[in-house]
């Protein structure tokens, strides 16, 4: 079973990334990596990330920007990196949610140490994909309600599901029109927990079909793209 937590470097240079992913990588975790905003939603999306390290000085959208953005949405731990030391850079990057705090140029084992605390105090890590208040989401005729964890029909009859199962649904519907391969799927519906190979997605996606498709043989909702993996097809709304 997968047992480390994943990481997110989001840093303009690409040195200091590769040198921070092979570090922490070497230590026992997970790392993916990021130049700006773009790739940091990207990765966010597509992976369970446990933990980001976030630079301030950024191209564009700057750290404290991007810091303001994912506190609104979650409660993804976030240590903020950079070369300006300056006290009011660090309150305000504090302020803004950030969990710690560490100036350029630092020693990777103290990056390495922080990490560790803040993932102790904060449980391991939260799930950047549970928002503090989910949306509902409507689809095809269907109510998905993220925060209740019901899906109701047109006719307001309950559909039951498997915890697995309205996880998976969760995240196509919050993705649609994305192909999602099996490796993304599992990893933004169980992350550390699962296991290398693991079908049940597979499994998971048929059972889906038989609760939601007119005729689960010829699916319409849940497409399977060929050496893909699979797209959820329907527009959903939020509200």
């Amino acid at each position: 079973m997968e047992t480390r937590a994943q990481l997110l470097v989001v840093d303009d240079d690409r040195e200091i990334r590769d040198l921070l992913a092979g570090f922490l990588a070497r230590h026992g975790f997970r790392v993916l990596t990021a130049g700006d905003g773009k790739e940091m939603r990207k990765a966010l999306a597509d992976r369970r990330i446990d933990l980001v390290v976030l630079d301030l000085m950024l191209p564009g959208e700057d750290g404290l920007a991007l810091c303001r953005e994912l506190r609104a949405r979650s409660e993804l731990p976030v240590i903020m990196l950079t070369a300006m030391r300056e006290e009011i850079d660090r309150i305000v990057g504090l302020e803004l949610g950030a969990d710690d705090y560490l100036p350029k140029p630092f020693n990777p084992r103290e990056l390495l140490a922080r990490i560790k605390a803040v993932l102790r105090r904060t449980g391991g890590g939260r799930r950047a994909s549970e928002p503090k208040s989910a949306s509902i989401l409507r689809f095809a005729g269907w109510r998905l309600d993220p925060r209740g964890r019901r899906l109701t029909g047109a006719d307001g009859h309950e559909v039951e599901l498997t915890a697995g199962e309205f996880d998976l649904l969760t995240v196509f519907a919050e993705r649609p029109g994305r192909v999602l391969s099996r490796e993304q799927l599992l990893d933004l519906t169980r992350g550390r927990e699962a296991a290398a190979f693991d079908r049940s997605i597979d499994s998971q996606v048929s059972r889906l079909r038989r609760k939601l498709e007119p005729d689960a043989a010829r699916p319409t909702l849940i497409k399977t793209v060929r050496a893909s993996g699979y797209v959820f097809t329907s527009t959903v709304e939020q509200s």
